[in-house]
């Protein structure tokens, strides 16, 4: 299982209706496996069945801060990151503002 949780620190909310693009990077190209949109909260769950691999979270942010009335720098943001055993669950969360983001392994 593949988790996000988007929080917008400029308000300390969470993002919600942030379009999400779960990718793998396989054959020298991003292959799209699930796309969703966060929730009210910000989360998203993706409960695809995965491979080891390299994947990415490609959030889709510019309508966010458009819809908000708010000036911002990033169109996008891409997180790439490694998947070593599929037993396990990886949590991807972004603390986003205007103009910059964060994110980490959570648990």
């Amino acid at each position: 299982m593949i988790s996000t949780h988007i929080l917008d620190t400029s308000n300390g909310k969470p993002a919600a209706e942030i379009p999400v693009r779960l990718e793998r990077f396989e054959n020298e190209t991003w292959n799209l496996i699930d796309e969703q949109s966060s929730n009210g909260d910000g989360r998203i769950v993706f409960n695809c069945p995965f491979e080891e691999g390299v994947y990415r979270l490609l959030f889709e942010i510019d309508a966010y801060f458009e819809k908000n009335n708010q000036d911002h720098f990033f169109l996008r943001t891409p997180v790439v990151f490694k998947i070593t055993d599929v037993k396990r669950k990886y949590h991807v969360p972004l603390l986003l503002n205007p103009y910059g983001y964060s994110t980490y392994r959570g648990s």
